[in-house]
This record gives C-alpha cells, sequence and structure tokens, in this order.
C-alpha cells in the first residue's frame, strides 16, 4: 500500500488529489508540524532535506510534490490524468508542472518566509512585498492563459497539473490580488474544486473553507 506522509494543505495536496482521483489503495500519514517531525531522524531518512511530502510505495521513497505526481500518473493503471507519452500535450504537460513548482513554487516560500531570504533583520518586509509582485504576476499570466485556450492548463482536457494548479493558488489566498479573483483562472479553480478527488482531499486533511 502506498504511503503518502503530509500536513494539511502543504505540496502533499497534488500528489494527494490524484491519490483520491484514481482510488489509490494508499494511506495518510500525518507529520506533526507543531513538533517538527519533519526534522526528526526518522523523517530525515526518508527526505535529508525535511520538507513534506514523502511517498512511499513498496520498496520506493520519494521527496518532491512533482516527482510524486508524475510517479503516480505514470504508474498507476488506468489514468487519464496525463497525455501520452511523446506528444505534444505531453511536452506542455511538463511545461505547466515545471512552471507551477519551478517559479511560483519558489516564490511562494519567499513570500510566506521572507526572513529566510535576506541577512538584512529589516529586509523581510521588502522580500515579501517583491515575491507578492512576482507572484500576482505569475497568477495574471496564467488567467491570461486560460482566458485564451482554458478552462484548463492544456486546454479542454484535463490533467494531474490542474491539481497542482488549484493547490499553488490556494497558497496565494493572501496576496492583495489572491488567484481567487482573476475572471479565468477563478472560474478554473472552481471546476477544479468540484471535483470529487478534491472534496475527498480537503475533508481527510480536515482542511476548512475558504479553500482558495
Amino acid at each position: 500500500m502506498i504511503e503518502l506522509h503530509y500536513s494539511p494543505g502543504n505540496a502533499n495536496l497534488a500528489p494527494h488529489f490524484i491519490l483520491e482521483d484514481l482510488n489509490a489503495d494508499f494511506h495518510l500519514v500525518k507529520v506533526d508540524r507543531s513538533i517538527n517531525a519533519h526534522k526528526s531522524a526518522d523523517y530525515l531518512k526518508m527526505n535529508p532535506f525535511g520538507r513534506i511530502p514523502v511517498l512511499v510505495d513498496g520498496d520506493l521513497v520519494l521527496f518532491e510534490a512533482a516527482a510524486i505526481c508524475l510517479h503516480l500518473v505514470d504508474s498507476l493503471p488506468g489514468n487519464d490524468l496525463a497525455p501520452a507519452l511523446g506528444t505534444p500535450q505531453r511536452a506542455h504537460f511538463y511545461k505547466w508542472l515545471m512552471f507551477l513548482t519551478n517559479t511560483i513554487q519558489p516564490d511562494v516560500l519567499v513570500y510566506y518566509y521572507p526572513d529566510r531570504y535576506t541577512s538584512d533583520e529589516n529586509g523581510g518586509a521588502g522580500v515579501k512585498a517583491a515575491a507578492e509582485n512576482r507572484l500576482i504576476d505569475y497568477y495574471t499570466r496564467l488567467d491570461e492563459h486560460l482566458g485564451e485556450n482554458g478552462p484548463y492548463l492544456l486546454g479542454g482536457t484535463f490533467s494531474a497539473a490542474d491539481y497542482y494548479l488549484l493547490m499553488v493558488s490556494r497558497w496565494g489566498r493572501p496576496l492583495k490580488t489572491p488567484p481567487r479573483e482573476m475572471k479565468n483562472l477563478g472560474e478554473t479553480l472552481k471546476l477544479i474544486m468540484d471535483r470529487d478527488a478534491v472534496k475527498r482531499a480537503f475533508a481527510s486533511e480536515d482542511i476548512k473553507p475558504p479553500f482558495v
């Protein structure tokens, strides 16, 4: 059975959505961040960087949320959450997934933990403000893409990248222009949140509204 080591609302959400979507045989293992369980010796054996999530699939121990998502769509049978290998659509699937994890996700960390990114004890506010501006620009560009090519990242075809989109958009709730208020992105988020897999994942992680 697959194990997903998680903390509510963390980067485990996208893999969790996929597991729920595919009715996989899995169970959740909660990592208690209040006692720094993700820095414990046992956890660091699975992920030496002490970050969440970790997926255990038989002998395979895997960290990095995007890598876990790719493993799940490639290994679990009977799913249509990624286009066929070698196709242009598959390439665009990789593109959007990498954009979300490599461009948006790092600036989310800067926004929430600005003091980690400056040695100036008074510099945190400026670091956070700059990250917020970048994030709003990224979400705005996603909104424009969805307006021209939506309703999903790959057009009319839903994919696992859209689950990742919901996760990183959820983290933008506190921004002065949050993703939910953007016309096209907001509509896409509503479509994704209406999926049964998302409802089950939010419920099992005990995540309360507002979801985005």
